[in-house]
């Protein structure tokens, strides 16, 4: 369990805007493929070449992740939005497809909580307030239930537009533990899987965020 404290401790190194705050929740919704992997150590020759590949843009970000015992459904705060997504469909690649479902700005009220809920597959306990901030949402709610644990992380990501698609190379961290993970999104499967190939990464196994988390903390997946 993290405290409080830590959880305040740290913040994005990009702030949000009033407009781009405004923006999160607007925009037409798109679901994208993943690939996704994690380790310790550099992802060897596909690694180099992908940062030879042009500038990054580079982001700095604090966020927790509230991990459900019964789901694996990507429930996350980050910029004062909690955000989930959705695991649609597994493809003959092992591609992941991932459809946002909601983002909302706290304080949370009762309705929005209910649907988060829905996502961690949980029941949702009694509710003495209309509405949340982050820390009585942390404190009040998610440390009220057995199946749930939040993580922080924190991470560093170096983001690349290679053959159309948005890759990723990043060190993070889950409650101070270091890792290093990278990915290659787009919203077609195939543009996906051929940069993965092209950059010989297709023999790492395909590990989203919630898998890796769900390790390093101990729970099951």
């Amino acid at each position: 369990m993290i405290s409080l404290g830590a959880v305040f401790a740290f913040k994005s190194a990009i702030d949000m805007t009033d407009q781009n705050r405004r923006s999160a929740f607007m925009g037409e919704i798109i679901p994208r493929w993943e690939w996704r992997t994690f380790g310790t150590e550099k992802f060897g020759e596909g690694e180099a070449k992908i940062r030879q590949s042009g500038d990054a843009n580079v982001r700095i970000s604090g966020e927790v992740y509230i991990l459900s015992r019964m789901s694996m459904n990507n429930t996350k705060v980050r910029d004062g939005l909690m955000d989930i997504k959705t695991l649609q469909q597994v493809n003959s690649d092992k591609l992941e497809q991932w459809m946002p479902i909601l983002k909302a700005e706290f304080p949370l009220n009762r309705e929005t909580i209910s649907k988060v809920f829905d996502a961690f597959k949980v029941e949702i306990p009694d509710l003495e307030r209309k509405e949340y901030t982050f820390n009585q949402y942390l404190k009040e709610v998610i440390e009220a239930c057995d199946d749930l644990v939040a993580v922080r992380v924190e991470k560093e990501r170096h983001g690349y537009i290679i053959d159309e698609t948005i890759v990723e190379i990043a060190t993070v961290t889950f409650n101070d533990k270091p890792f290093r993970t990278i990915a290659i999104e787009h919203a077609d499967p195939e543009l996906v899987i051929n940069t993965v190939r092209k950059f010989g990464l297709d023999g790492y196994e395909n590990i989203n965020y919630l898998r890796a988390m769900k390790n390093s903390v101990g729970m099951e997946v």
